[in-house]
């Protein structure tokens, strides 16, 4: 018992971190979206590269699993989340005051970091459902993405093109899109909407199923983009998909997942996650497939809003300033 107690205080020390560690850290949370996305495995990423410069920029970075685009920047405005991912339409809309956010006004401490991979609207269909087109999905059972999640709006801007609203379809879902394969391949959905980069494991798993599936195109796109400046014209990469009944590039349309953050978050966090992307953006191409076209001067383009003054501030430094997008 005694040899016990003399070992006691020296397991203590060993276990309690150094005052430093405990002092010089800040925990600093990153809002995704669906664990088979891209945005949680972005975050992770993200958190990744700076965790392991810990001892150089003192933060312990976070990513969590959320419900996506509208969640998180709203997550963002009540101080619930230090920085998050969103699609840019929904950051364009909160910074505008629409859509989920009329009632409660434009979201003004809004704040740019970088823009990253393009994701395009998919519309996923069961062969059997007979569905080759748009207007197709009349009376049909169709999943269009559960409420605060970028897809719910991004498919009725896809129904719109073809003259559709959720009463003209036999029954809406308003479930997360990716439960959509799943409930595909169990015969319970004709179609799911699906914004996301690519390759995306869900659509891998609805694609590889024994019910046969097609993504649906959207060749014309009427005046969308004229009523709605956030998006624009893009593709579905079907190489990701060998077992999709399509054989060429779909054509759809798309928005760019943002990196945000709040005015009110400090700006020494900002500038040591925009620079630690930034220079190390060799590796961090390398950590998913939809981040291995990503190049620094699109990365700070395609906000409706300013760019954090932390993120500013390196953009200043290294020359990358001449490319942001007046507002």
């Amino acid at each position: 018992m005694k040899k016990l107690l003399r070992l006691i205080p020296v397991c203590l020390i060993l276990l309690v971190p150094t005052g430093a560690t405990l002092a010089g850290t800040k925990f600093v949370t990153i809002g995704t979206g669906g664990v088979t996305g891209v945005y949680y495995p972005t975050g992770g990423a993200i958190s990744k590269l700076l965790n392991k410069k810990r001892d150089t920029y003192g933060l312990k970075v976070t990513a969590e699993a959320t419900g996506g685009s509208v969640f998180n920047i709203n997550a963002l405005m009540a101080g619930d989340m230090d920085l998050a991912l969103a699609q840019s339409d929904r950051a364009y809309q909160a910074w505008k005051g629409l859509s989920e956010w009329k009632d409660r006004g434009p979201q003004k401490n809004l704040r740019g970091v970088f823009t990253l991979h393009s994701e395009t609207i998919c519309l996923i269909a069961s062969v059997d459902s007979g569905i080759g087109k748009c207007s197709n999905l009349k009376g049909k059972i169709v999943a269009i993405g559960n409420p605060g999640s970028g897809t719910r709006q991004n498919s009725l801007d896809a129904l719109s093109i073809c003259g559709l609203k959720t009463r003209d379809l036999g029954q809406a879902e308003g479930i997360k899109a990716a439960e959509g394969a799943g409930l595909l391949q169990d015969g319970r959905l004709d179609a799911y909407f699906y914004t996301v980069g690519h390759p995306n494991g869900s659509i891998k798993e609805a694609a590889a199923g024994r019910t046969k599936v097609r993504f649906v195109p959207f060749p014309e796109l009427g005046d969308l983009l004229k009523r709605k400046p956030y998006y624009s014209k893009a593709f579905i990469p079907v190489k990701f998909y060998p077992g999709m009944e399509n054989k060429e590039n779909v054509p759809t349309f798309g928005v760019k997942a943002a990196f945000l953050s709040s005015i009110k978050v400090p700006d020494s966090v900002v500038y040591a996650i925009t620079k630690e992307v930034f220079e190390s953006l060799e590796t961090f191409r390398t950590l998913h497939s939809a981040l291995s076209g990503l190049k620094k001067e699109e990365m700070v383009k395609g906000f409706a809003m300013p760019i954090h003054p932390g993120a500013l501030k390196y953009y200043k430094e290294v020359g990358l300033d001449k490319y942001i997008d007046e507002h």
